[in-house]
């Protein structure tokens, strides 16, 4: 970067001279004054290395009818060449004219070598308002060779956040270019995916399979992308990874690359690195509470319990010889927050409360946080220890208070559940209970690894290119997969009551061998046909401009024509007659707008 900075600001140097020639063209002391020329349009030809590549068609019309009726109000500007004169500004007039049908067209002849030529049209195209993105991007890339961000910003009279952003839309590779210059992706979303090495946007772009669907992009930006201020570790600490040095400074922050997200928003576009350091930003916290003595609490119920990220946590904990405990068999008190008439008014934003009502809530709330404050200040005379509470997805930590609550085993009084009591209090036969149990924790996380080393295996493997059809035991596992996890709760009792048939005295083996031993192949297009009903776009992403829907249309057309034809003619006669009203409506308004034109 500095190496960068140090020939850019060589070549600035060095091109000052050059600079000075856009007003004029020096020979000695005598500075000639270009004079306007009537030139044969026939002797004037466009320039092959003109940046601006695209010229829109009916704007040109438009031009070519004013000229015809006013001619060329501003002359183009030439330089003389071989063939006759070469155009370095105004192709667009030019074009305009040939349209029109001039012979001639006034021009301004001017002396530029090559480099001035290309800056000048550089500048001049880049000066007007209907430059495509991406082309402008290109050019504004080619001037950051010769000058800084701020001279640049200064000469288009834009500003340096604003050529920033054009400078990192340049990095997009070809194929994302597209979908700006058509109109399907924003100019933001385009920068976002700048953001990325080509190597990883070609893996975005592949993944799309040709087709452009902004949800999709976003959704993948987002995984690879990480808001610096939820960052589980201070982002100015140059020692956490010194390799990879603060992320106030790192080129990868969005905030240093100008303000790409919003004035000051630090967003990390670095995803290996930053998963680098939430895990040792982890590991340091294991060691600091085993240091300290504190009790690291991991924000898992246990109904979360088999993902996969708990237990990893989980593991890593035991690891170090850290007791596990879930949130369900402990007492946490989090430091409470005194409420504000603003915090009361936001919580209940969506209801439409009087400010009477709302003052009652906030009573109410100062009651119970005094209440809370109590509980905080006096929770060590209390049997409370000092604590960590770990969100496992993120490792944000807040201080907290925590106790273990004291269970009960069947009749015995006060005394702690066995799970809870160390093996030197268990009797024999209770210390083989807990070797058990220890065994079998081991082997669910065994389990859970071996699964993922598989699952991982046959991702890097062909298995997807495979041609055959789908076997039995693929369509069992789809059918299974698309019930888990694509249909809710109330659709499965509604549509697939009897999916598994009664499953309560079944493993998950048996399950799925049941399964499988009755499965049809009506069952598995009865799936797919459910979610094709509900995966469709409502709204205005209609079945005229989401391939989505276009498709479900179509297919839908060979089952129920006649229903739809009715639902179709329902809403071209009202739009038909809608349009009659506005075409009467636009005749006379055109009636009138001619009596005030004449």
């Amino acid at each position: 970067m500095e190496a960068q900075t140090k020939q850019r600001a060589t070549r600035k140097k060095g091109n000052k001279q050059g600079g000075r020639a856009l007003k004029s063209t020096s020979h000695g002391n005598a500075v000639s004054v270009p004079q306007m020329q009537m030139l044969g349009i026939e002797s004037v030809f466009p320039d092959s290395g003109q940046p601006r590549k695209t010229f829109d068609e009916q704007s040109l019309h438009h031009l070519a009818q004013s000229i015809a009726e006013h001619g060329v109000l501003q002359p183009i500007t030439v330089r003389k060449s071989e063939e006759g004169y070469t155009i370095v500004i105004g192709e667009r007039r030019f074009r305009a004219s040939k349209l029109a049908g001039l012979t001639t067209i006034p021009a301004m002849v001017r002396d530029y070598v090559d480099t001035e030529v290309l800056e000048v049209q550089i500048i001049e195209n880049l000066q007007r308002k209907d430059v495509e993105p991406t082309e402008e991007a290109e050019a504004i890339q080619f001037l950051l060779d010769r000058y800084e961000p701020t001279e640049i910003a200064k000469r288009l009279g834009r500003s340096e956040n604003y050529v920033r952003q054009r400078i990192k839309l340049a990095g997009l590779i070809e194929g994302f270019k597209a979908f700006v210059r058509t109109g399907e992706m924003t100019i933001s979303l385009g920068v976002a995916v700048a953001l990325f090495e080509p190597g990883e946007q070609q893996m975005l772009l592949e993944s799309l399979e040709g087709e452009y669907q902004e949800h999709r992009v976003r959704r993948m930006v987002g995984s690879r992308t990480y808001d610096l201020t939820r960052a589980p570790f201070d982002v100015a600490d140059k020692t956490l990874l010194p390799k990879a040095g603060a992320c106030t400074l790192c080129p990868f922050n969005a905030a240093n690359q100008g303000n790409l997200f919003g004035e000051g928003k630090m967003v990390c576009t670095r995803t290996s690195c930053f998963e680098n350091k939430k895990t040792k930003t982890f590991m340091q916290l294991l060691k600091r509470v085993k240091k300290e003595g504190l009790k690291l609490v991991p924000n898992i119920s246990k109904y979360w319990v088999e993902e996969e990220r708990n237990q990893w946590v989980m593991a890593q904990m035991e690891k170090v010889g850290l007791e596990v405990h879930l949130t369900n068999e402990l007492d946490i008190l989090k430091q409470p927050i005194e409420p504000t008439l603003e915090s009361i008014k936001e919580e209940y934003r969506h209801y439409e409360y009087t400010e009477e009502e709302l003052a009652e809530f906030l009573n109410e709330a100062l009651e119970s946080f005094t209440e809370e404050k109590e509980a905080w200040d006096n929770a060590l005379d209390h049997g409370f220890e000092k604590g960590i509470l770990l969100e496992t997805d993120t490792y944000l930590t807040q201080a907290i208070f925590v106790k273990v609550r004291e269970e009960t085993d069947g009749g015995s009084s006060g005394a702690k559940s066995l799970e809870k009591r160390k093996m030197a209090e268990c009797t024999p036969e209770e210390q083989i209970i807990k070797i058990n149990a220890r065994e079998l924790r081991k082997k669910q996380i065994e389990n859970n690894n071996q699964f993922k080393e598989v699952a991982d295996m046959i991702r890097e493997t062909d298995y997807i290119d495979r041609k055959k059809p789908l076997t039995t035991d693929e369509m069992v596992a789809i059918s299974i997969s698309l019930f888990e996890n694509n249909i809710g709760f109330y659709s499965q009792r509604e549509h697939f009551k009897d999916f598994f048939e009664d499953d309560s005295r079944l493993s998950h083996g048996e399950l799925v061998a049941r399964f499988k031993e009755n499965f049809k192949k009506e069952t598995f297009h009865r799936l797919l046909r459910f979610l094709l009903t509900r995966q469709v776009h409502l709204g205005e992403s209609n079945h005229t401009n989401d391939l989505t829907n276009r498709s479900f249309y179509v297919a839908m057309q060979s089952f129920y024509k006649d229903k739809i034809s009715v639902i179709e003619e329902t809403y071209a006669e009202s739009r038909q007659k809608r349009e009659a009203r506005i075409k009467e409506r636009i005749t006379a308004l055109e009636k009138q707008a001619k009596v005030i034109k004449d």
